[in-house]
């Protein structure tokens, strides 16, 4: 009994990210792979101190994944100034500290990963407060 719960638990969390993805805006699709890099990396984090080096690599793979075909993928350098090609390069420095702390079983450069994403994930999070403060909503019409 208690596995088809799990299942069930399990397929209710993912229809709800994958409607969540569906419905959120280009800014909060970004938004949702900062939180999920920076989820990846403390799991390697936690893993990598258990001595559990499957879910360790496993953890690293997924936020490289996210980090390289989510993050780095997204970025326009047609429209998106002098700062794509600089996170374009952040992003490639971050892939190898992922693979150094993978290959060495070290924390300090998941540390360092994860700080990076933090600040990244924080600078986007006040874009979008200061995008949405600078829209002009409609008036209500007077009776």
């Amino acid at each position: 009994m208690y596995t088809h719960s799990r299942v069930a638990a399990s397929t209710y969390a993912k229809v709800g990210l994958e409607t969540g993805v569906i419905a959120a805006s280009p800014h909060q699709l970004i938004v949702m792979l900062y939180e999920g890099a920076e989820l990846a990396v403390r799991m390697a984090i936690k893993h990598m101190n258990e001595g559990d080096m499957a879910r360790k690599s496993a953890a690293i793979s997924k936020a490289i994944a996210i980090i390289l075909e989510g993050l780095r993928a997204a970025l326009d350098v047609k429209q998106g100034g002098d700062i794509a090609p600089q996170l374009d390069s952040l992003y490639d420095y971050m892939n190898k500290r992922l693979m150094l702390a993978h290959l060495n079983n070290q924390t300090a450069p998941l540390e360092e990963v994860l700080g990076l994403l933090r600040e990244l994930h924080g600078a986007w999070m006040k874009i979008g407060t200061a995008g949405r403060a600078t829209q002009s909503y409609p008036q209500p019409i007077a009776a």
